[in-house]
Formats: structure tokens, sequence, C-alpha cells
């Protein structure tokens, strides 16, 4: 029997604890917020389930990552359909019919890819060597203009003009009338939640849960005590950013309990121009088709911000800096920490969604203990 400890309770350190466990093996879970599930942690305000961090939909066509989910939560037929507000314009997400009938009141797809060729033409054969060029060479200006600068700018807190060109390596473009955001086979939301998922991950008799406790306060004992660390934080910071520090992006929430029975008639709007400050309103209640009180909504406003240390990371900036200095703290990782194993998004400096840290657990979980 192996003693691990596993540093925090999102989808990777859970998924993590709970196959350990399963084998035998004697688990430690510590938590540095005050409750579980990490970033998809979801409480029940008013009758409605609140994404705590962000709008959380759970999506994959890996049919076995949607049957390992199955065990712990029952999914509802959620599809993600977010729209676009610009300056009060409502557009359909992704880009599809609906978006380029609003637009230019074309009605076939032949018509739309004519109008999208025709605005592209505006760069000519140059070589896009900033996003904006990237994105106007894949959809045109009118797009590029009301729906990808501003949330984008916003997003990455820059000038697209600023920003590299890989950042929009491609933008979907549907040619047929369908809202529906992802190609996944597989989409929906828990009903009830998703901490209730974390939960039974780690209701298990080998597994101890503490939350509120900060790995870094006692981080020497804890390496010393333990055959084995599960360390989903930043990576850089694990080593004391010896190797430099790595950027991250983090988000700052707005939540707001309104006396409305619908606010804005869907679960996710995106706000695309460059003066409002937010980049999204999220609507929690239609996640779950209007569940909770019929006199309530719960709304929460989405702002990026830079991070600085204490601040939280929410995701990895991938450029090729930071992906150079990420690869040299896994070398340096694998030489001075050869005990530690590190997961997630911020372990492994990579954005995930949540399907793809499942897949990621599983695959340790495997090279761990089969070797």
């Amino acid at each position: 029997m192996t003693k691990y400890l596993v540093v925090g309770a999102g989808l990777f350190g859970a998924t993590f604890a709970r196959e350990a466990a399963k084998r035998g093996h004697e688990v430690k879970v510590i938590e540095k917020r005050s409750h579980l599930a990490g970033n998809v942690y979801t409480k029940e305000i008013c009758g409605i389930q609140v994404h705590q961090y962000g709008a959380h939909i759970f999506h994959t066509s890996n049919k076995e990552v949607w049957r390992y989910v199955h065990q712990f939560a029952e999914f509802n037929r959620y599809t993600n359909a977010p729209v676009a507000n610009y300056n009060g314009e409502i557009y359909n997400l992704p880009f599809n019919m609906n978006t380029f009938n609003k637009l230019w009141g074309v009605v076939t797809p032949k018509e739309a890819m004519a109008k999208i060729e025709e605005q592209k033409a505006v760069l000519g054969d140059k070589e896009p060597e900033n996003l904006e060029e990237q994105a106007i060479s894949l959809i045109g200006t009118d797009i590029y203009q009301k729906l990808v600068k501003g949330y984008t700018e916003k997003q990455w807190g820059r000038k697209a003009t600023e920003l590299p060109a890989f950042i929009i390596k491609r933008l979907p473009v549907r040619l047929t009338y369908d809202n529906n955001y992802f190609n996944d086979l597989y989409q929906g939301i828990p009903i009830g939640g998703y901490t209730q998922i974390v939960e039974k991950m780690l209701a298990h008799e080998n597994i101890t849960v503490e939350t509120g406790v900060d790995f870094f306060d006692k981080k020497d004992q804890y390496l010393v005590n333990y055959d084995k660390v599960i360390f989903t934080g930043m990576i850089d910071q694990f080593f004391n950013y010896e190797l430099g520090e790595l950027e991250y992006r983090s988000l700052r929430f707005e939540t707001e309990i309104l006396d409305e029975h619908n606010h804005q008639g869907n679960a996710v709007v995106n706000y695309t121009d460059t003066v409002t400050p937010y980049t999204r309103i999220i609507e929690h209640k239609h996640f779950e088709y209007g569940k909770g009180d019929d006199d309530k909504t719960v709304i929460t406003r989405e702002y990026p911000t830079d991070w600085e240390r204490g601040d939280e990371p929410y995701y990895p900036i991938n450029n090729d800096r930071n992906n150079n200095m990420y690869q040299e703290y896994k070398k340096y990782a694998a030489k001075n920490a050869s005990n530690v194993i590190f997961g997630g998004r911020l372990g492994q400096y990579k954005y995930y969604n949540m399907d793809q840290v499942i897949v990621a657990a599983l695959e340790t979980v495997k090279e761990e203990f089969e070797g």
C-alpha cells in the first residue's frame, strides 16, 4: 500500500484519488479552498445550481469518459448555444447561417461563403502576422469586427494586433442553421450540479479529505510523510519560480441575485463590443431549464484580469515563451521531484476541457499502476 497525498480537489485530483483508493492505496486529499470540486464547484442559491467559477458545460466525444462521469451524476440534455451581444445587436454563436443571415441577409451557404471570401481578400496574399490578420483571413472583416475583436481583446488584455496569430488557429464556420456550439457527440449539465460528482468520487474508506489547507504551509513535511504527491497547482510555484514565472490569465466574477424570473433568456450571452468591461453574463437557471424560484434568478458577470502572484490562475498563456519554460520545469521536476506527479491545467500548464482533465488523470492512473 502506497501513501498518496493529492494536492487539489478538482477533477484531476479527485479522479486520481478515487482510482488509487479503489486499488487499495491510502489517499489524503488537501484543498486550499473551503470547498471541493475546484473550478467546477457549484452552489445552490434560490434553488438554482450556480457555477461559482464560470460556465461549465460538460462535452466530449469520448464514450468511456461519458460513462465514467455518469457513475456520479445524471446529466440533462443541455445544448450549449451562446449568443453574442454587440452593442445591442444579437448574433448566434458559433458563426453559422443564422449569424450570416443577420449580418448580411444571405440565405444560402453559397452566398455566405462568397461574402466571407470577398472580405478575406482585403489581406491579399499577405501571411497573417498577428491575431487580427489571422482572424480576418479565416472569417472576413465584419465577423471579426463585431464578434471577435472586442471579446478577444478583453479576454487577453491586449490589442488584437499585439497578439500572436497562433492564438486563433481556426474559427468555427458552420454553413448550417445550427446553433449547437460543440461538435462533440455528448454534452449536458449534471442535474444537481458538479460538486456532487467530486463528493462522490472522494467518498471512499481509503480517502481522507481536508479543505482550507495550503500545501505550501507544510510543503517539506508533506514531501517526507507521503510516498507520492499528486500536485495539481502551478508547477512554477512548486519550485518557487526558480526557472522563471509562467504567465496565466485570471478572472473576476460578479454574482447577483435578481428579482426576476428570466433576465436574458439564455444561459450564456457574450459581450463582444470593446466598451462593456465584462466578456459575458451567465444566467444559471437556464442550465437546468428554469429550475429554482419563479421570482428569482442568479446572474454572473465575468471579467478577465491580469494575473499576479497571489491571484487565482484560471488558464495558462500557451505562447512559445511559456511553453518552452514549462518544458524546462518538466525536465527539472524529473530530476528534483521524482516522487511528485504534476497534473491538471496548472500542473501540466495546458488548457484542458473537463473531459480532457479526466482523460489525463486516468492516463496518469494507468502509468502509475499498470506501468
